[in-house]
């Protein structure tokens, strides 16, 4: 009987303690400021030339979608999964390296995948293709950002 006490008192404690660490490190990524939530769907498929002709194939999935929270840190944006542990971010977007090929709102399963508010980016970074959803505020203030480039930065926005 004591050792079961003890053992869910431990498993109790290690939960609440893995909780508190969570809260933490969020509030760490917040507290230098400039952050917004922001799901992220990595190396989506689908070629630049079907969306600017606007041909749509099926409905996009809710698959493949991460929630998290970006930071802008001078000319990059750090990208930090929301139900993880690690200190450093999941991906690195530098400024000089985005370049948007449209804008959506979400499709299908997507809808049940995103924040209700929010607003998909569809993005091409070094190469691979990547879609950003985040809301009508912070999708104002990221494309802001993406145009007060530095001079002599080129800087593609749709």
């Amino acid at each position: 009987m004591f050792l079961a006490l003890l053992l869910s008192s431990v498993g109790i404690a290690l939960v609440l303690l893995g909780l508190f660490v969570f809260g933490l490190r969020r509030r760490l990524i917040q507290r230098s400021g400039g952050t917004f939530d922001c799901s992220l769907r990595w190396n989506v498929a689908g070629s630049t030339d079907e969306a600017e002709a606007g041909l749509s194939g099926p409905e996009p999935s809710g698959r493949g979608w991460v929630y998290g929270v970006a930071r802008y840190n001078g000319d990059r944006v750090e990208w930090f999964r929301v139900f993880s542990y690690a200190p450093r971010p999941r991906r690195v977007l530098e400024r000089s390296a985005i370049e948007v090929l449209s804008r959506r709102t979400p499709q299908g399963e997507e809808e049940l995948a995103l924040l209700s508010d929010a607003i998909v980016l569809r993005c091409l970074h070094r190469g691979t293709h990547l879609e950003l959803a985040m809301s009508e505020d912070a999708l104002t203030g990221f494309l802001a950002w993406l145009e007060a480039a530095p001079p002599g930065q080129r800087v593609n926005v749709a």
